[in-house]
């Protein structure tokens, strides 16, 4: 997929998916806790979507008119829902490969999300991390072996991009504070993506977040500024004069939220939808599975009322 494909694409699907549907308090559910490694581990061993159908995932996607589909490889507690080789912190089955074969069937474009924070790798920040569950424990107050935890980052990356066929987003999350761009050596990242596959498209969170774009807007972006900025939750009011995709939850989370129960309106989602193609930007549009692999029933109704 090129930009000017991507552009055209406008409605996406985005998947948040993985073990932490199982607290089923969100994605950020052991950091905002600040749950410790041994009371997260559990859920690992429990994991078991039994109800787990892309099929019948990518045929919503497509009856409700999204063009192409993003799913989690690697979230922030770096569990990986792929068979990588460089560790056992992984499903026992390789839900990413499934998802991409299930989309690429129902001809929509396929992307994979990975997270650039690892909160399960002992040489990822801890103490005094701004986001890390283990954040205010002093017990974690030594040193690391930051390099450690780069190999290993950039070994999976390249699983990714070399072990599942053509893609076409990498969708990495996500920079702050001092961890960015150098510090995840991204010029290395993007080399291997433009390598591995030349025709894929990336977005500006090697350098930036859902709100601080990195240099993609400066009148001479780095090589690392990606191909598309990413605002999150929100539509920037004038547009933007880069290719853009705003990225909105159907409720107030990403992963799957038992108790949340404010889902948007359809007419919303549409409304939205139209405003961001107005504006010259695409949306990607959330949903979080549960943990036995199915779709949240409010989801799949304003799917279907949006096909409708």
């Amino acid at each position: 997929m090129n930009i000017t494909e991507f552009q055209k694409s406008r409605f996406g699907l985005f998947i948040h998916w993985g073990i932490y549907s199982i607290p089923a308090r969100g994605e950020w559910v052991r950091s905002n806790e600040e749950m410790k490694e041994e009371d997260y581990i559990p859920f690992a061993n429990e994991f078991d979507p039994d109800l787990f159908d892309p099929h019948q995932w990518a045929k919503l996607a497509k009856k409700a008119g999204m063009k192409y589909a993003v799913m989690t490889a690697k979230h922030h507690d770096g569990y990986c829902m792929f068979d990588t080789k460089t560790t056992d912190w992984k499903a026992n089955h390789d839900y990413v490969r499934e998802f991409l074969d299930a989309f690429r069937e129902e001809e929509l474009k396929v992307g994979l999300y990975y997270s650039l924070l690892d909160w399960h790798h002992p040489d990822y920040p801890h103490y005094k991390d701004r986001h890390h569950p283990e954040r205010n424990n002093v017990k974690y107050d030594k040193p690391i072996c930051f390099s450690n935890y780069l190999n290993y980052m950039h070994t999976q990356i390249k699983e990714l991009l070399t072990n599942y066929g053509k893609l076409d987003i990498m969708w990495f999350d996500f920079s702050y504070d001092n961890m960015t761009k150098d510090v995840w050596d991204a010029h290395k990242i993007v080399t291997m993506a433009r390598t591995y596959q030349p025709d894929i498209i990336i977005d500006n969170r090697l350098e930036g977040d859902g709100v601080h774009p990195g240099t993609i807007m400066d009148a001479h972006p780095s090589f690392t500024a990606g191909d598309f900025t990413s605002p999150e939750q929100m539509i920037p009011p004038q547009g933007l004069p880069i290719p853009w995709e705003a990225c909105i939850t159907m409720n107030e989370h990403w992963g799957y939220c038992a108790k949340d129960t404010n889902y948007k309106s359809a007419k919303l989602i549409i409304r939205t939808l139209v405003e961001c193609v107005s504006k010259g930007g695409n949306m990607i549009l959330n949903v979080g599975p549960d943990a036995r692999g199915q779709f949240p029933k409010e989801s799949i109704q304003v799917l279907n009322e949006i096909r409708e």
